[in-house]
């Protein structure tokens, strides 16, 4: 400790709960990257564990004092590189942040960064209640990870992303400066929008320390329509037929390379030779059969219907491991490129056209239903040539999508690796406005450096 008090990290543990410093070299290892693992990997002068709001604020102070670059670090699970550390900066973990409070007069949760959207689920369903957004990685992500990025999931559809249940945020700006936003209310247009501002910002706004969130009631029992096509085409004419006549509480596509990854990993049954597979949901009465007949007229190859929750979700944890079961298959570069529905055709015939050009394997899964799809390009990371066709073909395929008047991210954020393509997307004016934002919040650029600016 004595270290710590006298070299770089001076006075920082003093300022902290005790034991909330590391600079041991083997404990900061697990904090340096996210589940994206960026290849730019800077070393951090130490690790906060943070246990309160004031932990968080006495962090912030000092890195300002100092210009020490922040990065703020929920759960890991981020696919983008934001939580990557960088040379001489710290590493702001949020985890231990976990208490979360229901309340059902008000029909909502207010949770720590740190607690994981599963635990969040469980405690409003204890009273009867329910959080919507489902991200495939609900049971290891946090919700302050969720807010800044604006996590999405399955149920989106029909449901809506983070930014539709974040009612109210506590923040701790760059100069460590605590603020509270919004709150309890359903309804309060009072001022700026400054809530939403920091949903999705990726920590380059502020930390987020705390988050109020709307809560539904408890859903009505779910139907699953599980649905293979002799092509990905077939698959999308399905989808683009279902959302003319209702809208389901899930949509979701696999590919065949997806399709056979999960099989090989877990034995559940998939058809192999199916060239993609729709697992839908419902949970409002008759949408099943109109979503079999949507399904029937596309050229649906076997189509099976359930109404046991149980099977339903058995389905589901298929789609659910569709990256773990492709990363058994090599390294991964994770795309999440949006297209408006009706062009998801022209996607998905760009994604091949680009994945012959590079000579690439790219498995597309997809959340089918809102347009947000998974270009996942598997290869040799081992092989300099597989990996530079593999970066290659990550942003040709942010080009595709843009030019069908898509978007380069749908709900994983920008991060690290697509920083690059943000200014193209946004065009200068647009990335003009955000910086100002970024400089008038964060004057020193302390707060995730590299993440979008």
């Amino acid at each position: 400790m004595t270290g710590l008090r006298t070299g770089a990290l001076a006075g920082l543990a003093d300022a902290l709960s005790p034991g909330s410093l590391l600079a041991d070299p083997e404990l900061i290892g697990p904090y340096l990257q996210d589940w994206a693992r960026y290849p730019g990997v800077g070393r951090p002068l130490g690790v906060v564990r943070a246990t309160s709001s004031g932990d968080v604020q006495a962090a912030v102070r000092w890195a300002a004092e100092r210009g020490v670059a922040v990065v703020p670090r929920g759960a890991g699970s981020g696919l983008s590189g934001g939580a990557t550390a960088v040379e001489g900066g710290i590493v702001l973990s949020l985890e231990a942040m976990r208490d979360i409070a229901v309340s059902t007069e008000m029909r909502v949760a207010v949770a720590g960064p740190g607690a994981l959207n599963v635990e969040v689920k469980r405690a409003a369903a204890a009273v009867g209640l329910w959080y919507p957004p489902d991200p495939s990685s609900f049971e290891m992500c946090s919700i302050g990870g969720n807010a800044a990025t604006n996590a999405g999931g399955m149920c989106c559809v029909k449901y809506g992303v983070t930014s539709d249940y974040v009612l109210g945020l506590e923040v701790v700006l760059a100069d460590g400066t605590l603020v509270r936003l919004g709150g309890p209310r359903l309804k309060d247009t009072a001022g700026l929008s400054l809530t939403k501002l920091f949903v999705g910002s990726e920590g380059t706004l502020g930390v987020i320390t705390e988050v109020t969130l709307r809560l539904l009631p408890a859903p009505p029992p779910s139907s699953t329509l599980v649905a293979a096509f002799p092509a990905v085409e077939a698959a999308v004419g399905a989808v683009l037929g279902i959302l003319r006549v209702l809208r389901p509480s899930t949509l979701e596509l696999m590919d065949r390379v997806s399709i056979n990854a999960v099989e090989d990993m877990t034995n559940m049954g998939l058809d192999r030779s199916a060239g993609a597979l729709l697992i839908a949901r419902c949970d409002a009465g008759g949408e099943v059969a109109a979503m079999e007949a949507a399904c029937r007229a596309a050229g649906v190859s076997e189509c099976y219907a359930t109404d046991d929750e149980d099977e339903g979700e058995a389905f589901l944890a298929a789609r659910r491991l569709a990256l773990v079961a492709l990363e058994r298959k090599g390294a991964l570069l994770i795309e999440d490129v949006g297209v408006p529905i009706p062009r998801l055709s022209q996607l998905v015939e760009a994604v091949e056209a680009v994945a012959s050009e590079h000579e690439t394997t790219i498995s597309l899964i997809a959340h089918a239903g809102d347009g947000n799809t998974h270009p996942t390009i598997v290869y040799d990371a081992s092989d300099p040539a597989a990996a530079a066709r593999a970066r290659a073909a990550f942003g040709a395929v942010m080009e595709e999508a843009v030019a069908l008047g898509g978007t380069i991210t749908g709900e994983h954020g920008v991060g690290r690796f697509k920083q690059p393509w943000l200014e193209g997307y946004l065009g200068p004016e647009a990335m003009a406005l955000s910086r100002r934002i970024k400089e008038a919040l964060d004057p020193k650029g302390i707060l995730n450096p590299g993440v979008m600016f």
